[in-house]
């Protein structure tokens, strides 16, 4: 079997009939089903394939996780005091390039990775995924300011790898880049918004081994030098739209065309996937238009055109909603922001929509302002996302987060920040878990359905 994991040998019988071999079929498939579960069982985060996984940076496949998980209503108010600096990048008035990670106290950014290979022979790297940045890049052997635990990549060891110049188009595509002669290395800066975060690169290309896919000559910054607690240990895996982005290198291979489904922040020991182009999509997935906002051109920018609570309509100030490309307003889908965000009207309204479905005290914990006694969980409001083709009834465990220190469940959605240009909403990713979020950019469409991703 050409690219298969396991073989089987199996003894062919002379003029074997087909009554027997038809007998024989379900006992093989049986005996496949067995083996792959049995074998697929030690390893809870395979990648093959353009399909492989993805699970939370805490979690048990993630060298970032810590010895025994953390409550989950803590690591996520951890991970959300970095959504407001994180808004204040994407939504600022520049090209989004290398946004700010939210994240916990181990490394400080990123909520989901994924599992590549750098080089030839490959080198294995555990990169944030983040569909609101352009840029790919990886710390290099001889990073100053690098942690130490983190795991470096060595060009030295790498038959594949070449170091760009700054005459390479590659280049051109680079913000910030600080080159002193044409034919001299691309080297570039680049900065994390309000953190006091950066980091110094050259600009090289190298094979990305993705599951079973190798992508020759692929460009990406091999970091040198940090300053900060922001940059992702082990680098960053941009899907934004941008030129230098995995989903624009890759155009000619995945067709721009790719989708995640997200684990669950419960789901310490599970992962979700990641499946790059066009081909094992599901079908039938209802959709709703991909917008294109020239000023900030990396974000993946829908149609929000209402809100419900218990399928009666959330009333909001005209234009609440609006795709505005000069405003930057509108709404727009990210998987490293970690609460949904309304513009202040519509969470006002959404909040107290939400209230007046609920019998008992309400009070705040954290980021979170809609909190009330757990065993009113049964009775919660069902929250509807309306967009444009599309109604997304969010599942309760998308709309509620617990703690398990009290009795308390809380509406996990806030209002934008007050210090950022608060004209965006933003879907987030913990409303997202355990959907299959499609982003078809040559047709201009998202979709959106339900899945068990863990």
């Amino acid at each position: 079997m050409v690219g298969g994991n396991y073989l089987i040998g199996i003894r062919k019988e002379a003029q074997s009939s087909p009554a027997k071999m038809a007998s024989a079929a379900p006992l093989l498939f049986l005996f496949l089903f067995v083996v792959s579960a049995t074998v697929n069982a030690f390893d809870p985060c395979p990648s093959d394939g353009s399909d492989f996984s993805v699970f939370p940076i805490y979690g048990k496949c993630s060298p970032f996780a810590a010895p025994s998980p953390a409550p989950v209503l803590d690591t996520v108010l951890a991970m959300a005091k970095k959504d407001p600096a994180r808004l204040a990048y994407l939504l600022s008035n520049k090209v989004a390039s290398v946004p700010i990670g939210p994240g916990q106290q181990i490394i400080q950014t990123g909520s989901y990775v994924v599992r590549v290979k750098v080089g030839t022979p490959g080198q294995q790297m555990y990169m944030v995924m983040d569909t609101g940045s352009d840029s790919v890049f990886v710390p290099c052997t001889g990073c100053a300011g690098c942690d130490p635990k983190t795991t470096l990549f060595s060009p030295q060891q790498s038959a594949s790898f070449l170091g760009l110049a700054c005459s390479a188009p590659q280049c051109a595509q680079v913000r910030r880049q600080a080159c002193t002669a044409v034919d001299g290395p691309c080297v570039f800066n680049q900065s994390y918004g309000g953190t006091g975060s950066s980091f110094s690169a050259n600009l090289v290309q190298d094979s990305l081994s993705l599951g079973r896919d190798v992508v020759p000559d692929f460009a990406f910054g091999c970091v040198e030098s940090v300053s900060g607690g922001s940059v992702p240990p082990q680098g960053l895996l941009g899907l934004g739209r941008g030129p230098a982005s995995l989903v624009s290198q890759t155009a000619s291979l995945y067709k721009s065309t790719f989708s995640y489904c997200l684990p669950s922040f419960k789901s310490y020991y599970f992962s979700g996937s990641l499946k790059l182009g066009p081909v094992g999509q599901p079908r039938g997935m209802r959709t709703t238009p991909l917008l294109q906002n020239p000023h900030r051109s990396s974000l993946y920018y829908v149609n929000l055109t209402g809100i419900s609570v218990n399928k009666k309509p959330v009333a909001v100030p005209p234009g609440s909603f609006a795709f505005d490309p000069a405003t930057g307003a509108g709404t727009i889908i990210d998987s490293g922001t970690v609460i949904t965000r309304f513009v202040t009207p519509v969470y006002a309204a959404l909040r107290d929509a939400y209230k007046s479905g609920l019998n008992g005290t309400i009070s705040s914990l954290g980021a979170f302002d809609t909190c009330f006694d757990s065993e009113l969980n049964r009775a919660a409001p069902t929250v509807t996302l309306h967009f444009e083709g599309m109604d997304l009834v969010l599942p309760m465990e998308n709309t509620l987060i617990h703690s398990s220190a009290t009795s308390l469940a809380c509406l996990a959605m806030a209002p934008a920040p007050s210090n950022v240009n608060s004209v965006v909403n933003v879907i987030a990713n913990l409303q997202q878990q355990n959907l299959r979020i499609l982003f078809d950019i040559p047709n201009s469409r998202v979709g959106i359905s339900r899945e068990l991703c863990n």
